[in-house]
């Protein structure tokens, strides 16, 4: 099909040039052939012209373009000739098979082939002689040697294409990569930053409160002093943080994570923090090998214990809180339990993002974790927080 497009400035720099060149060998008298039916030296202007203006449509339309130029071509043979229209031709057969469609640009070459090969047979057939293999030779230059340049260039071109998109993918993947690691990074610095602070400033949050609702100056003084006492501490938790991002992104070794180890301090900690409360905090470690597990597994036990007594903290009734661990097999149980009910007293506000960092931490593990109420035999409710941790020994996603 013909297009309206705008011929491309190279092809009408092909036309031009080629229609000028036809028209300076016209001039000089130089032809190709004699004795031919139009013997009159202008005739092979005609076809000269046709071929012309169909460079115009080599990119366009480049298969009209070759049917229109093997007509005439057939015409430039009853001419004197002319050495222009002939190279003009050769390139319409290439930007045929390089422009044209994948089915023309596979098929162009095998017709070109065999319209050598059968003009070569034909030839020594009719009249064996040396010119007729030089005009099978001759026929083979102007249609098969464009025709597989075409198809040479065209399969170069779709092979840097491929590698071109193939790159381009490649890229994309690795740029989703990349955004998928920092994502699970900032989850898990949310997480950490989470469960570090939440604990000091949810007491800080429950005492401050007290000292200023309760008109006492020894209950004021007593919830100053846990005040300042988890300032403190979360200071210091958030200077570890910083010390290990700044490690970390520098190259250096990861800082020490908490370890179960570290539970007695914790559980102290947190009985101090909640003694205005009501609240009892006790260890039960059931383990009986109480030895050093997988240092993932040994945080997220750290970091539910520290979120489940947050929380216990903040919604808790009076009453005992207890932490209990268990190691059978593979499979760490962390169970923490409190009271479930009303308690008068401040209260701090909760925002529901450690339930789920505890659940984005135990499913990273590939273990289970339940949270919610359990009856009791003495008629009490009981809150429940419950995991199970697998420690064999793995590659755990971080």
């Amino acid at each position: 099909m013909f297009s309206l497009a705008r011929p491309h400035r190279d092809d009408v720099l092909l036309a031009v040039t080629g229609l000028s060149g036809g028209v300076i060998l016209w001039m000089i008298g130089i032809h190709i052939q004699n004795g031919r039916l139009f013997d009159a030296p202008w005739v092979s202007l005609l076809p000269l012209v046709v071929m012309s203006a169909l460079e115009l449509l080599r990119r366009s339309a480049p298969l009209t373009a070759l049917t229109v130029g093997t007509l005439a071509l057939v015409a430039d043979q009853f001419t004197v000739g002319s050495l222009a229209t002939l190279l003009m031709f050769t390139d319409l057969v290439y930007a045929a098979v390089l422009y044209g469609t994948p089915a023309a640009s596979r098929r162009i070459p095998v017709i070109t082939l065999l319209l050598t090969v059968a003009t070569t047979v034909g030839f020594v057939a009719w009249a064996p002689s040396a010119d007729a293999v030089l005009i099978g030779i001759v026929v083979g230059m102007v249609s098969f040697v464009p025709a597989l340049t075409g198809a040479s260039v065209r399969n170069h071109r779709e092979a840097a294409e491929a590698a071109r998109l193939r790159a381009d993918q490649t890229a994309l993947l690795a740029e989703m990569d990349r955004v998928q690691a920092v994502t699970a990074e900032r989850s898990r610095m949310a997480r950490e930053l989470h469960d570090m602070v939440a604990n000091h400033l949810s007491a800080i949050a429950i005492h401050s409160t007290a000292a200023l609702s309760i008109d006492d100056p020894g209950t004021s003084r007593e919830a100053l002093g846990v005040i300042r006492q988890n300032s403190v501490d979360g200071l210091t938790e958030m200077r570890r943080l910083i010390g290990l991002l700044r490690e970390n992104g520098a190259g250096g070794p990861p800082g020490a994570a908490p370890t179960l180890a570290s539970l007695d301090a914790l559980v102290g900690q947190a009985g101090a923090n909640s003694a205005s409360s009501g609240l009892t905090v006790t260890l039960e470690d059931g383990r009986e090998e109480p030895g050093p597990l997988p240092a993932p597994v040994e945080l997220a036990a750290y970091r539910i214990v520290q979120e489940s007594l947050t929380n216990a903290l903040k919604h808790a009734a009076p009453g005992p809180v207890t932490v209990r661990l268990e190691h059978s097999g593979e499979v760490l149980t962390v169970e923490v339990s409190s009271v479930l009910g009303e308690r008068p007293g401040p209260r701090a506000p909760g925002s529901g993002a450690g339930l789920v960092g505890m659940r984005e931490r135990v499913a990273l593990l590939g273990g289970t974790i339940g949270a919610g109420p359990e009856p009791r035999g003495d008629g009490t409710e009981m809150w429940l927080v419950r995991a199970e941790l697998p420690v064999e020994e793995r590659t755990y996603r971080t």
